[in-house]
């Protein structure tokens, strides 16, 4: 095996997670289809998907690492909101903790001096920032749109969820 059974069994519980966050994200998305807001829902889905793909990335990192691959169970999604808000802040915590989780799982490779381990995670922090500022912005959009959720969904089929435009290139 290519790394420890402890970054394995680490691993293993991230799978958990990853299944757990796209559940909720289903949940979610289904939350804004029953509001008729189709661009947040579609949002959601979307997102669902890329937790789903990065579950089925963790699975392979322990396949190809020659360990077994254990999934955990996964506790069923919050599916009522009082507020579009709160849907949205509950994905913004949980890409927050799943950005500490993944800076656990670099400590843990650290420490057990697994290098395949840690340049493998190195693609998960990246889209955690992408994620994290992804999802802040998204709460920023709904608390300015205020009641008018219509107005929400509307600039997010216009311009999407950017935090800011890519700088220019150098030629």
């Amino acid at each position: 095996m290519l790394t420890s059974q402890k970054v394995i069994n680490a691993i293993n519980e991230q799978v958990g997670y990853e299944f757990t966050a796209e559940l909720q994200y289903y949940a979610i998305a289904a939350y804004f289809a029953a509001e008729a807001l189709p661009q947040l829902s579609q949002h959601f889905f979307n997102q669902a998907e890329e937790e789903k793909g990065h579950a089925l990335r963790f699975i392979k990192y322990v396949v190809d690492a020659g360990g077994r691959v254990e999934i955990p169970g996964i506790d069923a999604p919050k599916s009522k909101f009082k507020t579009p808000r709160d849907a949205i802040k509950l994905s913004l915590d949980q890409e927050v903790h799943v950005t500490k989780q993944i800076n656990a799982l670099v400590d843990l490779a650290k420490k057990e001096n697994d290098h395949i381990t840690i340049n493998f995670l190195q693609w998960f922090l990246t889209e955690q920032l992408e994620e994290v500022s992804s999802m802040d912005n998204l709460l920023k959009i709904i608390e300015r749109a205020g009641k008018d959720l219509l107005q929400a969904d509307e600039y997010l089929a216009r311009v999407g969820i950017r935090t800011m435009c890519e700088p220019p290139k150098n030629s």
